[in-house]
């Protein structure tokens, strides 16, 4: 996707942080934004500032959790700018820090109901929109480098952007052939209140909870939020992945290294293992076929 002009884009989590970012660079661009966020006040906040910088913004607010609410948000969205979403950032999220021994099932409802039960809403939602409008689209959902390996204190956070990463790479398998395009962006540190994000559990999600409260964790998680990467500069760096054709945007080079020691860990465990070699040839010959006819049948089905 080159021109994005008159486009209609919507952004979970636009009110503010990362979300905001693309606001202002896709709104540049030309797209009709629809910004959506749990928080009035900061949906209020935002549209004022985005109209500062020349972009009418349209609020929706949204618990996305809440699926009867995405439909009625998309038929909103449809209906103030007379056409379909065919631009869908998946973009808010929530975090705890905590022992894992002690999360409780609020803890796992909430960060898995927002960070992925959040994003099967919208592109279950506004995925059929777009297909059937035909005009092409793109989604980008933002998952995270804590999604690629486990967390002492943010586990719960961490599995749920491995689920992330693992459900856009299925897409990214079978949504280009149909004109929709899928990009996952994964931060590391970016300037947002993510650190503040405890402020936003829902009420119906309150009561006992494994995550840490204690000022002086999330006064040292703003320190470290506040020396990450602007929200627009990363915000540019997913429309280069959009008009690339790009999964993965990955602009935190500094990660580079302890991902690909990660990695190498994981493949150096085939070590351990001394097998019979024509039986793994055998049974990667029986895959191929598999995969080959189960390929065929998906074909004959669409």
């Amino acid at each position: 996707m080159k021109d994005f002009e008159g486009r209609v884009a919507f952004i979970t989590g636009g009110a503010s942080g990362i979300g905001f970012g693309q606001a202002l660079v896709f709104g540049g661009l030309g797209c009709r934004i629809a910004i959506a966020d749990v928080r009035q006040d900061a949906l209020d906040d935002a549209v004022v500032r985005l109209a500062a910088a020349g972009i009418d913004a349209l609020p929706v607010r949204l618990d996305i959790r809440d699926r009867a609410a995405w439909e009625h948000a998309a038929d909103d969205v449809e209906a103030h700018f007379g056409a379909p979403v065919s631009l869908l950032f998946n973009t808010a999220g929530v975090n705890g820090f905590g022992a894992l021994e002690s999360a409780t099932y609020a803890d796992f409802d909430w960060v898995m109901g927002v960070n992925f039960q959040g994003v099967v809403n919208g592109i279950v939602t506004l995925l059929p929109r777009m297909l059937a409008d035909g005009g092409g689209g793109h989604i980008v959902s933002v998952a995270s480098m804590a999604g690629f390996q486990g967390s002492p204190a943010a586990a719960i956070y961490a599995a749920s952007k491995a689920a992330v990463i693992n459900l856009m790479e299925s897409y990214a398998l079978t949504l280009p052939a149909q004109g929709i395009g899928v990009s996952l962006l994964c931060p590391a540190s970016a300037r947002t209140d993510i650190a503040k994000a405890l402020d936003r559990r829902p009420a119906d999600l309150s009561g006992k909870s494994s995550f840490t409260e204690d000022p002086r964790f999330i006064a040292l998680q703003q320190q470290l939020y506040s020396g990450g990467m602007e929200p627009v500069e990363l915000a540019h760096h997913v429309r280069s992945a959009i008009e690339d054709e790009r999964f993965w945007v990955l602009p935190f080079t500094e990660t580079r290294e302890g991902l690909r020691a990660y990695f190498e860990g994981i493949l150096a465990a085939y070590d351990d293992y001394d097998t019979d070699p024509a039986a793994a040839q055998a049974r990667a010959d029986a895959f191929e076929v598999y995969r080959d006819q189960a390929a065929a049948l998906r074909a004959d089905v669409r």
